[in-house]
């Protein structure tokens, strides 16, 4: 029988104390987002964003999952009450701050605008983004 893993509650809130690792879960949202986008909503190199990542996914608020050559990542909530209480609260704070809010206008330009870098062309679009576009 496996053991239960001990929530880490200072990995939990260090986790949460970078503007970049916030900047990361805001974006997500409730979406699962391609690493290659992020790079260009929060303008930043792709080693930065990737070391963020590592760190959200160490703390357990963010899992991957790999399609091709492409890395997706989602938010995921904590097992510990407390902290997946804290973490809504949180996320939801997040979508009223007015970087955060440019942050998300930016991902839509990148993932939507027809003047889109030949690469990001090839790259899985969020749903909730390409689901945007087809409504009428």
């Amino acid at each position: 029988m496996a053991k239960k893993k001990i929530f880490d509650v200072e990995l939990f809130f260090k986790a949460l104390a970078d503007k970049t690792r916030l900047r990361l879960i805001n974006l997500m949202g409730e979406d699962e987002i391609c690493v290659c986008f992020f790079t260009e909503a929060i303008s930043t190199t792709q080693t930065k964003i990737s070391r963020h990542l590592a760190y959200l996914r160490k703390a357990g608020l963010v899992e991957a999952r790999r399609e091709g050559k492409w890395m997706h990542y989602r938010v995921v909530e904590p097992d510990n009450e407390h902290a997946a209480k804290v973490f809504r609260e949180i996320r939801a704070w997040l979508t009223q701050d007015a970087q955060m809010q440019r942050d998300m206008q930016k991902l839509v330009q990148v993932c939507c605008s027809p003047r889109v870098s030949v690469q990001l062309k090839r790259a899985p679009r969020p749903v909730s983004l390409t689901e945007a576009e087809t409504r009428p």
